[in-house]
């Protein structure tokens, strides 16, 4: 195992697009600079909240490419280097190191891949060649794969796997990953602050890109281990984060972050905008976070 490089709030940074369905480059630069300037520590390009899976190969490489030199050190990459053939995710994890990328968080083999624990580590030990710390990633729900205390410790074995990110969603399961000791990265917006009382060693964020400045100030307050401040801020971005994790997630994100002022256009097909019913919705739950994140602006 590598030491763990990326605490705190890790940005799952949405992919703008044009309104013909291209990455609109100039779109993310103007967002990247507005979350370096409120501080945001870290940046995931080409998530699932970026929309991986829509991007062709070549998308997502450019992507990582022109995200790491907008970004230039000043905070953390992380690159989504998931894809079907492990001789894929090898070379994208190479070309983002040739990037400047701190580090690459990768699905497990998914679409009738290996699910025994001896196939999932000879994955990773794969990736792990390619030269940058490796942060796994478990969302059983979407892969049929999941990462157990136990996968876990024999994964940490692993020279380069620094991590891994679990984003199923059940804090029960997530706490018995944390109580491993080892590095686990909460990645299901509507248990946050749970999961950092919990003892995650840090947060991939989507929701974080609706409302950056709490969202900042929640990961201050439970790090300085000011609980009942870390509630009250909890108690504004509560109703959004449990909504988005109802269904819809990306498109709901979109859809908030225009709601917000953080916009990154319409997501790319095959995915399509949200019922008006929807949209109501995701402003009733926003609540009074645009107020509080127009100071920002």
């Amino acid at each position: 195992m590598t030491n763990f490089p990326f605490p705190g709030l890790n940005l799952a940074i949405t992919t703008p697009f044009d309104a013909q369905g291209r990455i609109d480059f100039a779109r993310l630069e103007e967002n990247i600079e507005r979350y370096l300037e409120l501080g945001i520590p870290g940046f995931v390009l080409s998530s699932g909240t970026g929309m991986h899976v829509y991007l062709s190969k070549e998308d997502s490489k450019q992507l990582v490419q022109r995200g790491s030199k907008i970004i230039n050190g000043r905070a953390k990459v992380i690159a989504q280097t998931s894809a079907l053939l492990s001789d894929d995710v090898v070379e994208r994890t190479r070309h983002a190191a040739d990037c400047g990328a701190d580090g690459v968080m990768v699905l497990p083999p998914f679409f009738e891949g290996p699910t025994d624990d001896q196939g999932i580590i000879d994955f990773y030990a794969e990736v792990a060649k390619a030269g940058l710390p490796v942060i796994g990633y478990n969302v059983p729900q979407a892969v049929g794969v999941a990462v157990t205390p136990s996968l876990l410790k024999e994964l940490c074995d692993i020279s380069g796997f620094c991590a891994v990110k679990d984003s199923s969603g059940d804090l029960g399961k997530q706490a018995s990953l944390i109580r491993t000791g080892l590095p686990v990265m909460n990645g299901a917006d509507q248990l946050v602050p749970y999961a950092l009382y919990a003892g995650c060693s840090g947060l991939i964020w989507g929701g974080a890109n609706i409302a950056p400045r709490t969202c900042l100030a929640l990961v201050a307050a439970a790090t300085a281990q000011k609980w009942a401040e870390a509630r009250e801020i909890w108690s504004a971005l509560e109703p959004v984060m449990s909504l988005l994790w109802e269904g819809d997630y990306v498109q709901s994100v979109y859809a908030a972050a225009e709601l917000t002022g953080y916009g990154a256009g319409s997501p790319r097909k095959p995915l399509r905008g949200l019922s008006g019913d929807r949209i109501k919705a995701l402003q009733a739950a926003i609540g009074d976070l645009s107020k509080r994140e127009a100071k920002a602006l």
